[in-house]
């Protein structure tokens, strides 16, 4: 089924501001929105309110809507909930996954990294989305996944492909988790999908950082004696 319009049109505008291409504090103006994407203003003004509940833009009273703040920590907090989810999800699936689940995951990840050779990014993203709900559809826990799909969607999968570390990254953390898989060690398996989703929310935090969405983090210099 056909997402709404106004879904299509929350999406990119939640990717615009999750990429740092609009800045907090910045108006988000309907009209221009709407010449910019094509279509009319309704859509817009229902994706507004829809990131309104999301906490993503704020409505000032006879000015309009407003990008919100977007700390670091949010960004943390988003992608700690992911992480708790999606390694549950993985400990479930590796104590039922069967055979043929197991040889599919192993074939996305072979054109995963053949893709990531040859430098189709977006080729990577579809298969890592691929890799992710094959886990998550084998873990049969429908109301748990369905949760974590409402969180992902603060990160766009069109966001993971600008960030240049993130392809060879997601790679060798696959491979550690379909390893585990393979033995049907469930604990290092949820292990693995907690740091591989851990990582790309602190490769993410850097890339937002040299968009200049926050002022660099100071590096710990030595310790005074």
């Amino acid at each position: 089924m056909r997402p709404q319009l106004s879904d299509e049109v929350a999406a990119r505008i939640r990717e615009l501001i999750m990429a740092g291409q609009v800045r907090p504090g910045e108006f988000l103006r309907l009209e221009r929105l709407a010449a910019q994407f094509g279509i009319s203003v309704t859509p817009v003004r229902e994706a507004l309110q829809s990131l309104r509940s999301e906490g993503f833009v704020v409505l000032e009273p006879r000015r309009g809507f407003v990008v919100a703040d977007l700390s670091q920590q949010d960004v943390r907090d988003l992608f700690w909930v992911q992480a708790v989810i999606a390694a549950e999800l993985t400990s479930r699936a590796a104590f039922k996954l069967p055979a043929p689940a197991l040889r599919g995951l192993e074939e996305v990840q072979r054109r995963m990294e053949r893709a990531v050779a040859e430098g189709h990014i977006d080729q990577v993203e579809e298969l890592n989305h691929a890799f992710h709900r094959a886990i998550n559809l084998a873990a049969e826990s429908a109301k748990l996944a369905w949760t974590l799909g409402a969180v992902s969607r603060y990160v766009p999968r069109g966001l993971y492909g600008r960030i240049p570390e993130w392809p060879g990254s997601c790679v060798g953390e696959h491979q550690r988790i379909l390893e585990a898989l393979r033995r049907g060690n469930r604990h290092a398996a949820s292990g693995a999908m907690r740091m591989h989703i851990t990582v790309a929310g602190e490769l993410l935090l850097k890339h937002l950082e040299r968009q200049g969405l926050w002022e660099p983090t100071p590096r710990k210099g030595p310790r005074a004696r």
